[in-house]
């Protein structure tokens, strides 16, 4: 016998035990075309600051740009019960998609207006579990190496007690306009 089995079992669909989430975004495609006139670590910036709005995806999970800095991006999420899985933990794609997001962006704070990148592989290892009782996540991504064609980057995702719970690595394609980086010198090629 199961738990499904027992009397009382249909309590788990109580609407009592419902939970609901609103979320909002601003429509993504005029966001773009705007950061896409701008450095990209000026772009980010203006994200981190309110003067652009996040990406939807940030709104849907909940995670904001904290730090911004040549090569290196910081996102904090604060974890709450919609983003578990079915053992209570946080879900891994939670982790994936702030890594994600971070690596993607610390390349973007190296390019100038009208270059991006785009994500071609994601290798995470997950090294601890992250719960809602994580405290304050910290999803951290930096340039490895910045190429012409293609990029290297690195990402850690750290618990609110600063402990590494997932590392990761991505290769992004570049795309967008061809040019010099922000500080003059060309990119090296991949």
């Amino acid at each position: 016998m199961t738990l499904l089995d027992e009397p009382g079992s249909l309590e788990l669909f109580a609407p009592s035990r419902r939970r609901s989430r609103t979320v909002d975004w601003q429509e993504p495609g005029p966001v773009a075309r705007a950061s896409m006139t701008m450095p990209g670590i000026e772009a980010m910036a203006a994200i981190r600051d309110g003067r652009l709005p996040p990406p939807p995806l940030a709104r849907l999970i909940g995670f904001k740009m904290a730090e911004v800095h040549p090569g290196r991006i910081v996102m904090q999420l604060d974890p709450e019960q919609s983003l578990e899985n079915t053992v209570g933990l946080l879900h891994g794609a939670v982790a994936a998609a702030l890594l994600d997001t971070a690596m993607g962006c610390a390349i973007s704070t190296e390019l100038p207006a009208g270059r991006g990148a785009v994500t071609m592989d994601l290798k995470l290892t997950y090294l601890r579990p992250l719960s809602v009782r994580s405290g304050t996540i910290q999803a951290e991504g930096r340039v490895v190496k910045l190429g012409r064609q293609s990029s290297y980057t690195e990402g850690f995702v750290y618990d609110g007690a600063g402990k590494l719970a997932v590392h990761a690595t991505a290769t992004f394609s570049m795309i967008g306009g061809e040019g010099p980086s922000q500080d003059g010198a060309p990119p090296q090629d991949s």
